[in-house]
């Protein structure tokens, strides 16, 4: 492709640095616009420069790869909601055998969840739960950290939806999911258990705590934290509640039969009357549960939501109070049975429902209507106004990817891409070891230059070609290639992928114990780490 007019080339390129530098570098203190503005931003230049028309500008927009988008995200919410990570957290730190154990863990479970669910999901909910268990452990966060989020990156090359270059290449290649993971998951196999043997050995003083010390810190509860040799307890709604003690037999058999203890909305400390008439109390009474005021009423303590409260009045409104929550208390111990089995049936369904779309998926079904398909089963299952589920929707990420393909193929457009590809296609076939490492090399350098998805989208359709050159059989080898080599490269750096900043920043929020994840930190092991693992699933990749 031959270069366009100059005046388009220059402010092409000015378009396309602009998005860059705002994707990479979010905040920088010129434009602090962010990375979803920053898309749109640079959607905007091109259509205002001339690079591109308002018909182009559209045309660009990859809605099969948006509708995809959306329906995972929706599924995952779902999925979050029907407490799928919250098992996947315990499976964690079921009958753990020290610290080496707990990292293969880590490393295994962030893997395979992140092939099904996406790895930016994985690293959202299970950050946090990793850093606890590593605190409870006596072990330190760093090398669980890296573990989680290479292993999500690593993981989620296996299959179309485990990250957003990967779908970008499922709907411009045509691969079929079936295709996609028999071509790719022997290599990530691998990649994950070489992954884990680097940090093993990277980390394995740090991990060998002597079973004495987990022994003590794993004594501690899990509402219990440890700051600077104090232990303080860390209350949290669910599980402040308060033992309620009722007067009535038949309520405490009732309440001990449903398996309920305690009665968190409303708590009262109940008087031991004489009898069923008697509106006075007795001296012993007043002198436990309160104080006779001036006009002659009495002073109750009354405990609402755990917070202290003294009202004051007449025995007779106290015994009506006494009487109502007794009774609020039965109807809801009496709820309690039903809504538990609603609550394990549509978990179910949630379940069943996404097994379905695999399954589907697996079948060679549209990749984009299936998702969405799922993701609207579930709605009409849930039942009720889907508002606050698809608020968990990342619509600035729907945003984003909209600006980012009208930007680059507006980049696209101004020749430039073409221009240097021709330069090194020559030199970068998959059909000869040095091709191949070129070509890798140069995915792994622009994918954490320019992100993978941008990487994706400038050299996949060339890398086809070039493919094709050689064979019509090579084509769906060189995506495949693509595919691993630029959602490993996110494994280089922090920046490399968007999951290791969201495993950085939540660590860095965590209130259990929180870490500073550095940038030298991660790209100490980063570095060694991508070219092992780039370098051994490429070699299973070729020969599949």
């Amino acid at each position: 492709m031959a270069l366009a007019a100059t005046y388009k080339v220059i402010l092409g390129s000015i378009a396309f640095g602009i998005f860059w530098v705002l994707a990479v570098f979010p905040a920088v203190p010129f434009l602090p616009i962010g990375r979803t503005a920053g898309s749109l931003l640079g959607a905007m230049l091109m259509v205002v420069f001339g690079v591109l028309s308002p018909d182009q500008a559209y045309a660009a927009i990859d809605l099969p790869i948006l509708g995809l988008l959306f329906g995972t995200m929706v599924v995952s919410a779902f999925l979050e909601q029907a407490d799928m990570f919250k098992y996947l957290g315990n499976l964690l730190a079921w009958k753990s055998r020290g610290g080496k154990d707990l990292l293969f863990r880590v490393c295994l479970i962030s893997a395979f969840s992140s092939a099904l669910f996406t790895n930016d999901t994985v690293c959202v909910v299970l950050t946090e739960f990793v850093l606890k268990v590593a605190k409870q452990n006596n072990l330190p966060a760093r090398p669980f950290l890296l573990a989680l989020a290479s292993s999500a990156n690593i993981g989620s090359s296996a299959t179309p939806i485990g990250n957003p270059q990967n779908l970008v290449i499922a709907v411009r290649s045509g691969i079929s999911f079936g295709q996609f993971l028999k071509g790719l998951v022997g290599a990530m196999l691998v990649g994950v258990l070489v992954n884990a043997a680097i940090l093993l050995g990277y980390f394995w003083k740090a991990l060998s705590v002597k079973k004495k010390d987990v022994e003590v810190a794993s004594a501690v509860p899990d509402e219990l934290e440890v700051e600077n040799g104090v232990i303080s307890h860390r209350f949290s709604p669910a599980t402040m509640s308060h033992q309620t003690s009722f007067n009535s037999q038949d309520l405490e058999a009732t309440l001990a039969s449903a398996g309920v203890t305690g009665i968190g909305d409303i708590s009262l400390r109940s008087r031991q009357y004489n009898n069923d008439t008697d509106l006075e109390p007795s001296a012993t009474e007043l002198k436990e549960n309160g104080t006779h005021g001036a006009n002659g009423t009495n002073e109750h303590v009354i405990l609402v939501d755990g917070m202290h409260s003294k009202q004051l009045m007449k025995p007779s409104a106290s015994r009506r109070i006494r009487e109502a929550a007794i009774e609020e208390s039965v109807a809801e111990v009496e709820e309690v049975p039903s809504a538990r089995w609603r609550r394990i049936a549509w978990k179910v369904s949630v379940y069943l429902v996404t097994l379905g779309m695999l399954v589907a998926l697996l079948m060679g079904l549209n990749l984009s209507w299936t998702a969405i398909t799922a993701a609207l089963v579930l709605v009409v299952i849930d039942f009720k106004d889907a508002q606050q589920c698809l608020e968990k929707v990342s619509y600035s990420l729907l945003i984003f990817f909209c600006g980012m393909f009208i930007t680059v193929d507006g980049f696209n457009r101004t020749g430039i891409p073409s221009a240097l590809w021709d330069l090194v296609e020559p030199y970068s076939r998959i059909d000869t070891a040095s091709g191949l490492a070129l070509l890798s090399l140069m995915v792994l350098v622009l994918s954490n230059i320019a992100s993978n998805v941008p990487t994706v989208l400038l050299l996949g359709t060339r890398v086809a070609t070039s493919a094709a050159k050689i064979s019509p059989g090579e084509v769906n080898k060189a995506w495949l290639i693509l595919a691993y080599v630029s959602t490993v490269a996110g494994n280089l750096s922090l920046l490399g992928s968007a999951a290791n900043l969201i495993v950085c920043e939540q660590a860095r929020r965590a209130q259990v114990s929180g870490y500073n994840l550095s940038f030298f930190s991660h790209l100490r092991f980063g570095v060694p780490s991508t070219l092992v693992v780039t370098v051994v699933g490429l070699l299973l990749v070729t020969i599949s």
